[in-house]
């Protein structure tokens, strides 16, 4: 199987797992096959899904250096922009749910509960990087793009704390997520990489210009 297929056999297997959970929740609202709570199951199973999303997303740049298999890379606009996808959702389950769209009800949750102020810092940090996740973006910002998707790193962090404090018993999978998240940093070091081919490699400039670009995709996707 050439690289090619395989990139696109990958997109299509994240595109049917990505969207799994979404049509599953719809389906369980259609069909009233979410329990007692249906609100607290809809917010519940958007928010992990974002946040093992944006893990994966954090995963691709480890697993590009461990295989040396450069293609990888083209997954992780789209699993960063799933992972925002599903963060966006959880949002607005909360506001319209049990907020009922009230902008003041919400900003005073925002301050009093210190899980939810975490949990909006990280969807406003991956606002900027869904939004300039274009090719385009990254031409008009240059290397302060770089500098700018490095939030994701800060995202992911405040979307395990933000789990973390949520759950009040039972913390063996937020603490899971964390010591995952832990490693998933230490193995993005630049000292881990993979030794790199020879300048070149026979491809043409512009196949090497467009994998720079891809390289520098938003870290969230």
């Amino acid at each position: 199987m050439t690289a090619q297929r395989a990139v696109l056999a990958l997109k299509l297997a994240l595109w049917v797992g990505a969207l799994a959970p979404g049509i599953r929740l719809v389906h369980g609202v259609l069909t009233g096959g979410l329990g007692a709570n249906p609100i607290e199951m809809l917010t519940h199973w958007t928010g992990m899904t974002a946040l093992v999303l944006l893990m994966i997303t954090l995963s691709i740049t480890p697993l590009r250096r461990i295989t040396g298999w450069n293609p990888i890379i083209r997954l992780r606009r789209p699993v960063g922009l799933f992972a925002f996808f599903y963060a966006l959702a959880h949002f607005g389950i909360w506001f319209v749910f049990d907020m009922v769209f009230n902008v003041r009800w919400m900003l005073d949750d925002i301050a009093e509960r210190r899980f939810i102020t975490v949990g909006m810092a990280a969807l406003l940090v991956l606002v900027p990087l869904a939004v300039t996740s274009t090719r385009g973006w990254i031409r008009r910002l240059g290397k302060r793009w770089g500098k700018l998707h490095r939030g994701v790193y800060v995202a992911a962090t405040l979307g395990v704390v933000h789990y973390y404090w949520l759950v009040k018993a039972d913390v063996r999978l937020p603490l899971a997520f964390a010591a995952g998240l832990a490693v998933l940093l230490v193995a993005r070091h630049p000292r881990f990489a993979a030794p790199r081919p020879a300048p070149g490699g026979g491809r043409s400039a512009a196949q090497r210009e467009e994998d720079d670009v891809d390289a520098e995709r938003v870290r969230i996707g």
